[in-house]
């Protein structure tokens, strides 16, 4: 036996199937002590904290990513297996593997301890979501169980207030007892005939510890009968997106005039306040016009995250990606590249950096170029200026508002283009073959936790006040200087900004973008807006020196912008790569510079087409 003393420093490892509560496990034990980073040589997440036993044992805890076995299919699962196997040597070998389970679904997990117990290492079996469990009248008898796999076992219940005191209590009996030293590890690749060996095990110890009633037809099975029809499944997804949509403009419209109206009187103070000239400028027009321009759009981003975060929690996300797969598979997509395609409508970074689960490099490659394609959270912010400047607010077909159609049919030419741009590219990696079926667990439906998604969208909430308090703030400060110096000379009538370096870059890039119908203005705003797109809303607001409310830079557009250009305008940005970050992420992801240069080029070559054609065909029709 290898013990070792309060002091000493053990390392957990927690492994488990994706959806089996490991995470939350992962949370209930250490709490708020967390650290995020990536190991080493790859980019999967690396997610350590730190906690004490009740008895006084310091844990180093590591959640590994997701896994049904350690027949590794991808960089994710990867990762678990030389993690557990101590083959890393960017982290420490775990004294303890802790094996999770979800309790309601138990033959995928005792197959994959059967590939943990070759490895040699000590582990601890929990059974989580027991509560859910004995609600539905499985009864796990858990000496049976422990007999049968000659492990430990324990039930927990992550979630709850207590839950988790049975498995504090039998950590602390195994560490005091001290730990079994590792044994010299057996495990090799398993062949097909060894995984249905495994199988034949784990359904044997199934049997014999584990009693469940016939499984009557559930809520979620009902349901599931209506939402995931061949028929009213997808129409039902089409209404939700819909909906969702409609609620960005109708439902943040208070917050936003309250918004509004508090920079436009924190404006009108340092008006009154602070004397003519520069500070008065830098102070309204770049600080306030310009990170009020774009905190103003934070209660529409808000929505759209709250949205996420429930459909997340109530279990709906995997029946999306099961509606989707079809669709995907015929432009070349595996259904797995839903969920990261999904989480790139909030940003692409972890949208791209999802992409790992996918198994198919090429698969994964593909899902990375196109996930810029999703109309992320940073474009809401141009797209509604632009739309409530020249659409007008007005409802049309029975009640729909025409502002949310608008929005509507802007995410919806990303998700085409995507699927486009995915067909063209399984044509260039010459993929001929079919895509291979998408196999996941589609859980049960259950209620929102609402602390947990009023802790989601918080979070969401911080990051973009602290984007606008750093890089925003940055850019603003730059836009400024640049649009207020050189200062005008005496006798110039003429608005000041004409003179300034702004408009001498912005003359620089206008013949390049008068084929697309965009002035030396919006160049000025194109250039700092490459760091974040947002930042162009800002940009246009410093540019034009208005107040850094949305009804007065919408006033100002309307007023010296075509519709064609606004139109315009609005294609360039559902294609543009406006963002070094996420440039920066498909560098990383890739492994090299060459495909995020393939990204770039292929964005912006789509973005001019498109704000070519659509302002060319705009002038046809007179707007």
């Amino acid at each position: 036996m290898a013990s070792k003393d309060a002091a000493a420093e053990l390392q957990i490892a927690l492994v488990g199937a994706p959806n089996c509560g490991k995470t939350s496990l992962f949370n209930a034990l250490t709490g708020a002590n967390q650290r995020v980073g990536n190991y080493s040589g790859v980019t999967v997440e690396r997610k350590i904290g730190r906690t004490r036993t009740p008895a006084g044992f310091a844990l180093a805890v590591i959640d590994l990513p997701g896994t049904h076995s350690l027949r590794a299919r991808s960089p994710d699962e990867a990762v678990t297996r030389e993690v557990v196997l101590g083959q890393r040597a960017d982290t420490a070998p775990p004294d303890l593997i802790v094996m999770v389970a979800d309790a309601t679904n138990l033959r995928g997990a005792l197959r994959l301890v059967q590939e943990l117990k070759a490895t040699g290492r000590p582990i601890l079996f929990v059974l989580n979501m027991i509560d859910i469990a004995r609600h539905r009248g499985i009864r796990i008898d858990e000496a049976r169980l422990a007999a049968e796999l000659g492990l430990p076992v324990v039930a927990s219940t992550a979630v709850r207030r207590g839950g988790m005191e049975a498995l504090w209590t039998r950590l602390d009996e195994m560490i005091g007892a001290g730990l079994p030293a590792p044994r010299p590890g057996a495990w090799a690749e398993p062949s097909a005939t060894s995984l249905r060996a495994l199988q034949r095990e784990a359904d044997r110890v199934l049997a014999a510890a584990v009693t469940a009633p016939p499984r009557p037809r559930t809520l979620t099975g009902r349901v599931d009968g209506w939402l995931l029809h061949p028929v009213f499944g997808p129409i039902f997804l089409l209404a939700l997106l819909f909906a969702m949509f409609q609620a960005v403009f109708a439902g943040a419209a208070p917050a936003m005039e309250l918004i509004d109206a508090g920079f436009g009187l924190a404006g009108e103070l340092v008006t009154r306040v602070v004397p003519d000239g520069l500070l008065r400028s830098f102070l309204v027009d770049g600080i306030i016009g310009g990170v009020g321009s774009v905190i103003i759009f934070l209660p529409q981003i808000l929505i759209l995250f709250l949205f996420i975060l429930l459909l997340e929690d109530l279990g709906y996300m995997a029946r999306a990606a099961f509606l989707m797969d079809r669709i995907m598979g015929a432009a070349g997509l595996h259904g797995r590249a839903f969920i990261p395609l999904l989480s790139s409508f909030a940003c692409a970074i972890p949208g791209i950096m999802a992409a790992r689960v996918i198994g198919d490099r090429r698969d994964r490659l593909t899902t990375i170029l196109i996930a810029p394609l999703m109309t992320c959270s940073a474009r809401i912010p141009v797209y509604t200026l632009i739309i409530s400047a020249f659409v007008p607010q007005k409802t049309v077909l029975g009640g729909l508002g025409l502002q949310g159609l608008v929005m509507f049919g802007l995410y919806a030419a990303g998700i085409i283009s995507a699927l486009g741009v995915s067909l063209a590219a399984r044509l260039l990696f010459r993929r001929h073959e079919a895509a291979a079926p998408l196999m996941l667990d589609l859980p049960d439906y259950k209620l929102p936790r609402l602390k947990g998604v009023a802790l989601g969208l918080w979070q969401r909430a911080w990051a973009f006040l602290r984007r606008a308090g750093t890089t925003i703030f940055l850019a603003m400060v730059v836009i400024w200087l640049l649009a207020t110096f050189p200062l005008p000379p005496e006798g110039h009538t003429g608005p000041a900004i004409e003179t300034s370096f702004a408009a001498q870059i912005g003359h620089l890039a206008a013949p390049l973008l008068a084929p697309i119908g965009f002035n030396w203005q919006i160049a000025v705003a194109l250039v700092p807006g490459m760091a974040a797109r947002e930042i162009a809303v800002a940009a246009l607001a410093t540019v034009y020196a208005v107040a850094g409310t949305e009804a007065s830079v919408a006033m100002a557009l309307s007023s010296q912008w075509s519709l064609a250009t606004a139109l315009a305008f609005l294609a360039w940005y559902v294609f543009a790569p406006q963002c070094i970050s996420t440039l920066a992420v498909i560098k990383r992801e890739t492994g090299g510079a060459r495909w995020m240069w393939v990204a770039l080029g292929y964005m912006f070559a789509l973005a001019y087409l498109a704000a070519f054609l659509t302002y060319h065909i705009a002038r046809a029709f007179g707007a």
